[in-house]
């Protein structure tokens, strides 16, 4: 019986947090409330309260229900050094987080919240506090992979990583807010994969070079 109760337990907060993820996206943060993401969820405003003590802790949950698988892959495909050469970890990073944005409409749905329609009010001054603390941990995990390329000779030389870091960051958000925000046929979703191409080629030593004839010479393990 209290199996069945916390398995319960765990399907309503599941209900409320699918609920809220619609309700903050249609209505933005500021005009949502705990009374209209009962609605949506088919609840009694206190079994909402059960679950959640105001709008933020709310929000939060909703972020971390959906966003932090993502943040764990990047996480890893960053970190594992993708086929011997950081830069192709960095690369596959980006190319895995704007395939999700593409492929799952709950993270997109999110991540337009985030970016659109969330106010920043004291009431959130926390919860956006927390968001950007887990996006430092990215960058300083890109910054480590190019520092790690400066090392390895894949670098260009000239290019400090802190630097590159914080571009390919400002890259990156900048081409997920045209994805968000412009209609599905336009020029950015359309040369996405190849922006990207470039945006790490001329960071790369070797940026002259197609990334299939580095791997073809032979320059780590890829073939293994």
């Amino acid at each position: 019986m209290a199996r069945k109760t916390k398995e319960q337990a765990r399907e309503t907060r599941q209900q409320i947090l699918d609920a809220a993820r619609t309700v903050f996206h249609r209505w933005g943060v500021n005009r949502s409330s705990l009374d209209l993401v009962a609605q949506a969820a088919g609840l009694t405003r206190g079994a909402v309260y059960w679950h959640f003590k105001n709008k933020a802790e709310l929000f939060l949950a909703v972020r971390e229900d959906v966003l932090f698988p993502v943040i764990d892959e990047i996480d890893s495909i960053i970190s594992s050094g993708h086929e011997g050469d950081p830069l192709d970890g960095v690369e596959a990073a980006l190319r895995a987080f704007f395939r999700i944005l593409e492929d799952s409409p709950d993270v997109r749905m999110v991540f337009d919240t985030i970016v659109n329609r969330c106010e920043h009010v004291a009431e959130f001054a926390n919860v956006l506090s927390d968001v950007d603390g887990s996006m430092a941990e990215i960058l300083a995990k890109v910054e480590s992979a190019y520092h790690t390329g400066a090392v390895m000779g894949a670098l260009r030389p000239e290019v400090a990583p802190k630097l590159a870091a914080l571009d390919t960051w400002a890259f990156a958000a900048g081409l997920m807010y045209r994805l968000l925000t412009s209609d599905a046929d336009n020029e950015f979703r359309r040369h996405a994969s190849e922006m990207i191409s470039l945006h790490m080629s001329l960071r790369r030593l070797n940026h002259a070079q197609p990334r299939e004839a580095r791997q073809e010479g032979g320059t780590g393990n890829s073939g293994q």
